[in-house]
């Protein structure tokens, strides 16, 4: 299997329990599709030794990941990039996907110039951006500032009819509770008026 990260790469590692760090491919296993980076997934040896001369011991040491867990880091934009390929005097080299620029040593200094070219439009694209984004917020926040007048204006009528609604509940309670009072009386004066012909 023919792999695009090559030793001598600087990588930063995109998965797994060493995400972000970086560090330099020292060693490639095509075969088993794996990588060997400085400072990342290491792992505790036991070792026995082997004479009287050799030290055992727990040993530190890095071990191979997976390849597809790690990402080039390209030398002139300083990013983490995907590699592309591109040719140059009908030789063929690995290419940064961001800028252009070769991720091989020796056609560094050929596609250099055009790489900071693009560098530049990239950077001014981002903040041609970042202005119109700029642009479109304040206008955002006027919109809502009017839809939380709104709503405020809303709640603010909702409140003020449940309370007349209150209002005019009490004033209807408090007008029944007279008149009960006054049948109630009708009602006893009448037993007492009849009770007292009925002793005649």
């Amino acid at each position: 299997m023919k792999m695009t990260i090559k030793s001598g790469d600087s990588v930063v590692v995109i998965a797994g329990k060493d995400k972000g760090k970086t560090g330099k491919v020292t060693a490639v296993y095509a075969d088993e599709n794996r990588v060997l980076v400085d400072n990342v997934n290491i792992v505790s040896k036991h070792q026995k030794p082997r004479s009287q001369q050799d030290k055992g011991g727990i040993f530190k040491r890095p071990a191979p990941i997976e390849a597809s867990n790690v990402m080039v880091v390209c030398p002139v934009c300083g990013k983490a990039t995907r590699v592309g390929h591109k040719e140059v005097d009908g030789k063929k080299f690995r290419a940064c996907k961001k800028c252009g620029a070769s991720l091989d040593k020796e056609f560094v200094k050929a596609t250099k110039k055009e790489a900071k070219k693009a560098i530049k439009a990239s950077d001014l694209k981002g903040a041609n951006l970042k202005a119109a984004s700029a642009e479109e917020k304040p206008a955002k926040k006027t919109a809502k500032t009017s839809e939380t007048k709104e709503t405020t204006k809303k709640t603010a009528a909702k409140s003020t009819a449940t309370k007349t609604a209150a209002k005019t509940t009490k004033t209807t309670a408090a007008s029944e509770k007279p008149a009960a009072k006054t049948t109630a009386k009708k009602t006893a004066t009448k037993k007492s008026t009849a009770e007292a012909k009925e002793s005649k």
